[in-house]
C-alpha cells in the first residue's frame, strides 16, 4: 500500500479528519484592483465515509470551496490538509495524483468529451493511472453496466440523455476508486426523475464507504445527506453534524503508485502515449479540412526538399559520370599564351615530340596528342558540318570509349599516314542513315578517307554538346592532309596510379619548361581536380536548392504552430476535464506535442511520396534526377522536428492552464 493510503488508514482509525480546512480564504482579482472575496475564514473538517451537503445560493462560494477541496484551485490564505498532508506543499504532479487516485468529480454540466464514447470517457482517469487498455475497458464496462448503461457503451454524449450522461460522469468518478466523490450540482440539469436516480446512486456510494461531498442550492437535494453545511457570503453559517464522524475505520485508497507524485511507471507512460496518439488522430479527423490545409504546408515543404535535392544529385552524378567517361586518371596539357590567357586560336607551343617526352615519365600509361577543328564532311551529295579530330590509336583506352562497329586505326595507320576515319554515331546517322558505312569513303577537305569503324554511342556532355558528333583520323594524316600544321591542340596523359597524379603533373611541368626553354607557354589540368571542383559546385547548388525548398517547410511549421494555438483555445475545456481526472502537465504537453508531430509526420510522409512522384515527372522531361535515401529520411525527420519545435509553445501553453479556469471555459 502506498504512503498516502497507509497514512489515511492510520488517521481513519484514529477518527482524524480526512479533509481539514483551517481559516481558508479565497480572493479573486478581476482587474483594476477590484477584489472579490469568495471565501472568508472557512474552517471545516470532513471524516472518511461522510455524506456531506454544502448548500448555498448562487454566489455564496460553494463551488469555489469544492474546487479547493478537489485540488482544482488553491486558497489565497489558510491551510488545507488532506489525509494529514499539507496540500500547499504538494507540487503539480502530486495534486494530479490526488485528483486521479483520491477524488472523483461529478459536474452539473457532466464535462464529458464530446468526441469520445461513454466507455472512452469513463476510461480517462485509468489512462493516466497507467492501467492497461484491456483492464480499463473491462473496468469501464463493469461500471457502466452496474449503472444501467450496458447498451450505451459506444454512444457519444450527444446520443445520451442528461441522466445517462450524469451516470457516465459518476462511472468516470469511480474508475480509479473514487474514494472522495465531489458532486457539484449533480441534479441541476436533470429532470426530477433523473435527479432522484442520481441522488439514489450517490446515497448508495456513501453507504459503500465513499466520502461524498455534495454541492447544491436545493434544500431538498441537501436533505439526502447525513450532514448539511450551509454557506453564505463565503462563510459557513450552519453545520448540522460537525464533530460526529461515522463509524468508518479505514479508507482504502488505490496503491497504484509507490510514492505520492513520484516517478511515472512504464505502463503509465505507455498508456499516456497511446492515448496521445489516439486523441491526435481523433482531433485531426474532427477538423479534416483544417488538417488538410495544415498538412499542405508540410507536404509542399518536404516534397520540394526531396525533389530539389534529387535534381541536384542527378545533375551532380551526370557531370561526374561524363567527366568519368573521359577518365579521372588524366592530365590535360593545353597551350597557353605568354600573357597567361588560355588557348584562343592556333598557338604553336605543343608538338607530338612533347607528347613522346612526357610518355617517358614514370607512372605514365599512355599519352594522346590531338588536334581538332570544325570541317565539312561529305558522302555522296550530303554535306555535314562536324568536328574532325586527329589523334592517336590510344584514344579508346585513354577516353574509355569503345568501337561499336569495325576497328579503330592502328599505329601502322598513323606511321603510314593512312587516310582512314572512324565516325561518331551522330555523324554515322547523318551520312549513312540507311546503310553500313564500313568500307565507304567520305571526303574531308576533298581528301577521300575510308571509314573503318564507328564509335559506340556516348551521349551528350553536361553542357549539351554531342560527344558523338565527331570524326577521328590518324594524327599524322590529320596534321598533314586536314589541318596543315605540326603542333597539337591538346596532350592527354593517362596516369597509372591516381595517388601519384600530382607528382606526374609536377614532373611534366618541369619537363615541358626545359623543352620550351623555361617558357610557361602551357597549362596542365588535373581531371581529378576538375571532378572535385564540379562536385563542390553541384553540392553548393544542391544546398541552395534544398535551402530554398526548406523555406516552404518553415512556413509549414508556422502553420502548425498557428493551428495548434487555435486547437488549444478550442479545447480548453477538454484540457480542464483531463486535468480534473488526473492528467499531469506532462500528459497534456505530451498529448498536444503528439498531435503536432502526427500532423507533421503525416505531412512528411505524403511530402516524400509527392517529392518522388514530382521527381519522376521531371525526369520524364529529360532532366537528370537521382533519388537517395538520406535526403528523404532527412526531409521526413525535419518535418517531424518541425512539428515538435513549432508545436512546443502551444503544447506548453495548454499544459500550464489552470484546471479550474480551463473547466469554466465555454
Amino acid at each position: 500500500m502506498n504512503e498516502l493510503a497507509l497514512r489515511t488508514v492510520q488517521l481513519a482509525a484514529e477518527t482524524t479528519p480526512l479533509v481539514e480546512l483551517q481559516d481558508i480564504g479565497k480572493t479573486f482579482f478581476t482587474g483594476e484592483d477590484i477584489q472579490v472575496e469568495a471565501l472568508r475564514g472557512v474552517t471545516l473538517s470532513i471524516y472518511p465515509g461522510e455524506f456531506v451537503a454544502i448548500m448555498g445560493t448562487s454566489g455564496s462560494g460553494k463551488s469555489t470551496l469544492m474546487n479547493i477541496l478537489g485540488c482544482l484551485d488553491k486558497p489565497t490564505s489558510g491551510a488545507y490538509r488532506f489525509a494529514g498532508y499539507d496540500v500547499a506543499e504538494m507540487d503539480s504532479d502530486a495534486l494530479a495524483w490526488l485528483r486521479r487516485e483520491a477524488f472523483g468529480f461529478v459536474f452539473q454540466s457532466y464535462n464529458l468529451l464530446p468526441g469520445a464514447t461513454a466507455e472512452e470517457n469513463v476510461e480517462i482517469p485509468a489512462i493516466y493511472a497507467g492501467l492497461s487498455p484491456v483492464a480499463r475497458r473491462e473496468r469501464a464496462e463493469q461500471l457502466l453496466t452496474a449503472l444501467g448503461l450496458s447498451e450505451r457503451l459506444t454512444h457519444r454524449p450527444s446520443q445520451l440523455s442528461g441522466g445517462q450522461q450524469q451516470r457516465v460522469s459518476i462511472a468516470r468518478a469511480l474508475m480509479n476508486g473514487g474514494q472522495v466523490i465531489l458532486a457539484d450540482e449533480p441534479t441541476g440539469a436533470l429532470d426530477s426523475k433523473s435527479g432522484a436516480e442520481v441522488m439514489a446512486l450517490l446515497k448508495d456510494l456513501a453507504a459503500q464507504g465513499h466520502t461524498v461531498i455534495l454541492i447544491t442550492h436545493d434544500a431538498n437535494v441537501a436533505a439526502h445527506a447525513n450532514r448539511v453545511i450551509e454557506i453564505r457570503d463565503g462563510r459557513i453559517v450552519r453545520d448540522s453534524g460537525a464533530g460526529k464522524p461515522p463509524a468508518v475505520t479505514a479508507l482504502a485508497l488505490p496503491p497504484d503508485v509507490s510514492q505520492l507524485g513520484g516517478k511515472t511507471s512504464r505502463s503509465a507512460m505507455y498508456a499516456g502515449f497511446q492515448e496521445s496518439l489516439r486523441m491526435a488522430m481523433r482531433s485531426l479527423r474532427a477538423n479534416i479540412f483544417r488538417t488538410i490545409l495544415t498538412l499542405l504546408g508540410i507536404v509542399i515543404g518536404v516534397g520540394s526538399v526531396v525533389a530539389m535535392l534529387a535534381i541536384g544529385e542527378g545533375a551532380k552524378r551526370q557531370v561526374i559520370a561524363q567527366i568519368g567517361q573521359m577518365g579521372t586518371n588524366l592530365l590535360t596539357v593545353r597551350p597557353q599564351n605568354r600573357n597567361g590567357r588560355g588557348y584562343n586560336g592556333p598557338i604553336a607551343t605543343l608538338t607530338p615530340a612533347d607528347a613522346d617526352a612526357i610518355a617517358q615519365i614514370p607512372n605514365v600509361v599512355s599519352v594522346m596528342p590531338d588536334i581538332q577543328g570544325n570541317n565539312t564532311v561529305r558522302y555522296g551529295d550530303v554535306d555535314y558540318q562536324t568536328t574532325v579530330a586527329a589523334t592517336t590509336p590510344v584514344l579508346p583506352t585513354v577516353r574509355s570509349w569503345g568501337v561499336g562497329r569495325g576497328v579503330f586505326f592502328s599505329d601502322e595507320d598513323e606511321v603510314s599516314y593512312s587516310t582512314v576515319a572512324v565516325l561518331g554515331d551522330t555523324v554515322r546517322e547523318s551520312l549513312f542513315p540507311n546503310e553500313d558505312p564500313i568500307g565507304k569513303y567520305i571526303l574531308i577537305k576533298n581528301v577521300p578517307f575510308q571509314v573503318i569503324g564507328v564509335m559506340a554511342p556516348k551521349g551528350s556532355t553536361a553542357g549539351g554538346n554531342d560527344t558523338d558528333d565527331v570524326v577521328f583520323v590518324p594524327l599524322t594524316t590529320g596534321m598533314l592532309r586536314v589541318f596543315g600544321q605540326r603542333f597539337v591542340r591538346t596532350i592527354t596523359v593517362a596516369v597509372n596510379d591516381l595517388t601519384k597524379m600530382d607528382a606526374v603533373q609536377e614532373q611534366a611541368t618541369t619537363l615541358l619548361k626545359q623543352r620550351h626553354l623555361g617558357a610557361q607557354d602551357f597549362r596542365i589540368r588535373n581531371m581529378a581536380d576538375i571532378v572535385e571542383t564540379a562536385t563542390q559546385a553541384q553540392n553548393t547548388m544542391t544546398i541552395l536548392l534544398g535551402s530554398v525548398a526548406a523555406i516552404s517547410l518553415l512556413v509549414g511549421g508556422i502553420g502548425i504552430m498557428n493551428i495548434m494555438l487555435v486547437s488549444v483555445t478550442e479545447r480548453t475545456r477538454e484540457i480542464g476535464i483531463r486535468m480534473a481526472t488526473g492528467a499531469r502537465q506532462r500528459d497534456i504537453l505530451q498529448q498536444f506535442l503528439s498531435e503536432a508531430v502526427v500532423v507533421s509526420g503525416i505531412g512528411g510522409l505524403v511530402g516524400v511520396i509527392g517529392g518522388v512522384a514530382t521527381g519522376y515527372v521531371i525526369q520524364a522531361t529529360g532532366t537528370p534526377v537521382a533519388f537517395t535515401a538520406p535526403p528523404m529520411i532527412l526531409a521526413f525527420c525535419c518535418a517531424a522536428a518541425t512539428g515538435l519545435i513549432f508545436g512546443f509553445a502551444p503544447a506548453r501553453k495548454a499544459a500550464r492552464l489552470d484546471p479550474v479556469v480551463a473547466l469554466s471555459n465555454e
